[in-house]
């Protein structure tokens, strides 16, 4: 059978915005998939709200505690443990990310692509709300690795990515601090010689909760994996097996 989909969400206090993402997940991706929901404090409103869902007999729903550090890398980090193989996918928890496009992600994953772009600067993509600056800034950078780097994503940096888990075990993450560590993985990535590839998607402002994205504490490390990506490049990888060839006994 095909490697299942996970799904890692990072949250912090996210109890009113869950069941509206956990209809949305189940509604709009076909695929079989697990959700792994990772939390950092016992006091997180969302636990309660998860419990209730797997309580009614769900059971592609799980409760993870961050065994890593304190924050969304460390949470992300224990979703990615906590997954033996397959693709991995992470999602926020606050409705932003186009879900709609899953599907096609995952069908560029089994064509053997290591890490798949939800991308918000190729053709079709596009950005839906949130602050101008650091939407610009986020473009700046996506679009000269892309042009300057050749990348193969307009959007390096966005967290909305399939990634392949044993792609990932082979990547030491240095991040410690916030988001940087999407840009990081995907810059690692290419210059590994992994494939990547990006389809267009729609990314939306949150319009209820508030946002734990913070731009000057963050930005210098940005520019650290921003300056990394220009590193030497290894040659690329041997094709990692397709759906045809990826079925397990």
């Amino acid at each position: 059978m095909l490697s299942q989909l996970s799904i890692v969400i990072p949250v912090y206090n996210e109890g009113a915005s869950f069941p509206s993402l956990w209809t949305a997940l189940c509604s709009q991706i076909r695929a079989d998939f697990t959700a792994l929901v990772v939390y950092d404090f016992d006091e997180d409103n969302t636990v309660p709200v998860v419990q209730q869902i797997i309580a009614q007999g769900e059971r592609r729903l799980r409760l993870l505690k961050n065994a890593v550090r304190r924050g969304v890398v460390g949470a992300i980090l224990t979703g990615f443990n906590a997954v033996a193989s397959g693709p991995v996918l992470v999602v926020m928890a606050d409705l932003s990310d186009d879900l709609g496009q899953v599907d096609r992600m995952l069908e560029l994953y089994r064509e053997g692509y290591d890490v798949v772009v939800g991308s918000r600067y190729m053709h079709g993509g596009k950005i839906i709300g949130g602050p101008l600056l650091k939407q610009g800034l986020s473009r700046l950078a996506g679009l000269t690795l892309h042009w300057l780097r050749r990348i193969p994503t307009h959007d390096a940096a966005n967290a909305f990515k399939i990634y392949d888990r044993e792609m990932l075990k082979s990547l030491p993450i240095e991040s410690r601090a916030g988001f940087e560590l999407n840009l990081e993985i995907t810059v690692k990535a290419f210059l590994s010689g992994y494939r990547i590839t990006e389809i267009p998607a729609t990314w939306r402002e949150r319009s209820a909760g508030k946002s734990r994205f913070r731009l000057w504490a963050w930005l210098p490390k940005y520019l650290r994996w921003y300056f990394h990506a220009f590193r030497r490049r290894q040659r690329a990888l041997p094709l990692r097996r397709s759906s045809a060839n990826s079925r397990t006994d």
